[in-house]
């Protein structure tokens, strides 16, 4: 059992442990709840494999696609490492999708209530890096530098609290309070917005302090991929708050 496997059963159990008490809580919504505990029961499996699926198939064609088309057999070798998160959300969505057509539900509801509870696995993934000694930061002589096992005799940013802290604890404790205090749910897609929102802000800002990865390196303009990928997920969070707004 592994640190990583680990903070993915732990994201995933407290997640759903959250997402049915918001189900259950019908001061949270304008009207009924209109996703059950029973459907946040069968969600789990869903997401599960979406967060695993996707985040293995978006490592391979995102971040090393030439080494997995000379080595397909390496492409479910999933305890080898190799997970991303943009695939991660990107199967998440879909199977979000799938579910509420198949259970007749929301989709930006359930959108909401996901949204309300991944950055608990964040979180703990994370952490998990930095235990990990992977992911690290880039050189730096500032007083709270790490030197990491895997990353040679040179102090590092930890790059991977940075990440916790601000994709995890800070999204956390923003739509909380929104759920919580400012009736969010009664803006169906407010919650998704502000999560796509933080995420992709804190991303490309801790990118400026990770190292890249050592077989992708800077992308034209001095962008890491990370960045990259992250600049449709600030604007899509921007049009989800946008398009909550009017149609609350």
């Amino acid at each position: 059992m592994r640190w990583y496997a680990l903070a993915y059963i732990a994201g995933l159990m407290i997640g759903y442990r959250y997402m049915a008490r918001m189900a259950v809580n019908a001061s949270l919504w304008p009207q009924q709840p209109p996703v059950s505990r029973e459907n946040i029961d069968d969600l789990l499996l869903w997401v599960t494999l979406g967060v695993i699926l996707g985040g293995r198939l978006g490592y391979v064609l995102f971040y090393n696609p030439s080494y997995y088309i000379a080595h397909p057999g390496q492409i479910l070798a999933v305890w080898s490492g190799g997970m991303s998160f943009h695939g991660g959300a990107a199967g998440v969505i879909i199977a979000l999708l799938l579910f509420a057509r198949r259970k007749n539900l929301p989709a930006l509801a359930l959108g909401d209530m996901t949204a309300a509870a991944v950055p608990i696995g964040l979180l703990f993934g994370r952490l998990a890096n930095f235990i990990n000694s992977e992911l690290w930061g880039r050189p730096t002589d500032v007083a709270w530098g790490v030197v990491f096992p895997t990353g040679g005799p040179l102090p590092r940013h930890p790059s991977q609290l940075y990440e916790a802290g601000l994709e995890g604890l800070l999204a956390f404790i923003v739509i909380t309070i929104f759920v919580w205090r400012r009736q969010a749910f009664a803006r169906p897609g407010l919650a998704t917005g502000l999560f796509v929102l933080i995420y992709g802000a804190s991303r490309m800002f801790v990118e400026l302090f990770r190292q890249p990865d050592a077989h992708i390196g800077f992308l034209s303009g001095g962008l890491t991929m990370g960045q990259a990928l992250s600049i449709p997920m600030v604007i899509a969070g921007l049009g989800f708050i946008v398009y909550a707004q009017r149609k609350a």
